[in-house]
């Protein structure tokens, strides 16, 4: 199924490639690519001779009824992994313990260290933890990977993709061998995370922000948030603007229509008195 796929989008989206050389013919290796896009799964294992693991939640194989079974069997065609992500804990274990599996079984293992995908096309800060700790445990050279304008293809949210060409840059293994057996330190953790962040970067040109990409959502939701009930709060002012402005407009032909009315009745009394006097 996934050289069914795989030929259905290459041939559909055409993906360019640079640096095939550096993925190695057979043995364990790390890919640790950005994320711009859901179909960033697809079109890396597409453009590979190899199998790629990845990992992904576990709801995508559980789902009820005949679209829940196609959904988990294009998933488990392409390569994917579910994990129960319930718990953050047990999820970052749960997806760390799958991919020393992986790497065990001389495969290539495929991973986000921004751990979600980028809200706005920025490279964001790498998580420390399942990344650098598979690469320490298992000694397995990090390749890094750069995803180009996926996110053009299917933003977040859009179900039907674009067909324009989306770009994949290989760049040349990492060898963190040298810190083999030191996944529980915190300070290497973040050390090789960087270092394979800041190859991504290279290879992506994209902008570095500092920060997690959950932080970055949380605060685009939060001001999403804000500017619609600011939005919501100014269309109210307007409205009871407007409905005050009818008010006032109302009062006042009332009030006029009163004086009108009682102009005209101290004008029929006095032609009355007029008419009686001759």
């Amino acid at each position: 199924m996934k050289f069914s796929i795989g030929g259905s989008l290459k041939l559909a989206f055409r993906p360019w490639v640079e640096g095939l050389e550096n993925i190695p013919a057979e043995g364990p290796a790390i890919l640790a690519s950005n994320h711009l896009s859901f179909s960033d799964s697809f079109f890396l294992p597409a453009v590979l001779d190899r199998k790629v693991t990845f990992i992904a939640k576990a709801e995508y194989f559980t789902s009820p009824g005949i679209k829940g079974k196609l959904t988990a069997a294009f998933f488990k065609g392409v390569g994917q992994l579910p994990v129960d992500r319930s718990g953050a804990r047990g999820a970052g274990e749960a997806a760390i313990k799958s991919g020393i599996e992986v790497i065990e079984r001389g495969e290539l293992f495929g991973i986000y260290p921004e751990g979600t995908r980028s809200p706005d096309g920025r490279l964001y800060r790498g998580k420390p933890g399942g990344l650098a700790r598979v690469a320490l445990a298992t000694g397995a050279p990090v390749i890094p990977v750069a995803m180009i304008d996926t996110e053009k293809i299917q933003p977040p949210g859009k179900v039907i993709p674009k067909l324009m060409r989306p770009g994949i840059r290989i760049g040349k293994p990492l060898d963190f061998s040298r810190y083999h057996g030191m996944e529980h330190d915190r300070f290497i953790l973040r050390s090789v995370t960087d270092e394979v962040m800041y190859e991504i970067m290279k290879l992506s040109g994209q902008e570095y922000v500092d920060v997690y990409a959950t932080a970055a959502k949380r605060q685009i939701a939060d001001a999403e948030k804000a500017a619609k009930e600011a939005e919501k709060a100014a269309k109210a002012v307007k409205e009871a603007a407007a409905a005050q402005d009818a008010q006032d407009a109302k009062d006042s032909k009332d009030s006029k229509d009163a004086k009108d009315s009682k102009d005209a009745g101290t004008t029929d009394t006095g032609t009355t008195e007029r008419d009686g006097a001759h």
